[in-house]
């Protein structure tokens, strides 16, 4: 789609195309309202800044859409096809990496009781490994800021590409 093209949508239809981005319908209200935009850079930024008013309540109700990192989302809805296609660049052909992912991520969902969310497009199945470890030393505060960071950069990312680029 062409951003002239999302300009045009009516709302239910930009908001139809907006809200498998992130189930954060405030977000998808934010960016639709501030059409038209005269320039990709323009949405972006207005993306971006809707994505840091975000508040813990909104990312909660994000992450129960979310697949845990190395696990297959399953489903035919939009946010389902994304994740996969996001998560399929891990190659987790290796057991060893899988079991690695299992376990980080029940750790991980014992310490913060909630899913490991990283943008795993354009990383390794290690670089995530090696970030989950990482962030389970952080705090509840300091992981929820890490969190919601990882959270705008996949629906930023995801926003981005609805855009063919001539």
């Amino acid at each position: 789609m062409t951003l002239e093209e999302f300009n045009a949508l009516s709302e239910s239809e930009a908001m139809g195309l907006l809200r498998p981005l992130v189930t954060i319908s405030a977000w998808a209200k934010t960016v639709c309202a501030a059409r038209p935009f005269a320039s990709l850079e323009q949405a972006l930024m207005v993306a971006e800044q809707a994505a840091q008013a975000w508040q813990p309540q909104d990312i909660t109700q994000a992450l129960a859409a979310h697949p845990r990192i190395g696990e297959r989302a399953a489903g035919g809805s939009k946010e389902a096809q994304l994740s996969r296609g996001e998560q399929a660049t891990l190659n987790l052909s290796q057991q060893q990496s899988i079991d690695a992912l299992q376990q980080g991520n029940h750790a991980y969902e014992r310490r913060f009781g909630q899913v490991f969310l990283i943008r795993a497009k354009g990383r390794s199945a290690q670089e995530i490994l090696d970030n989950l470890q990482r962030r389970l030393l952080n705090s509840p505060q300091e992981e929820l800021a890490e969190t919601a960071e990882q959270l705008r950069q996949i629906t930023l990312l995801r926003f981005k590409e609805c855009f063919t680029h001539d």
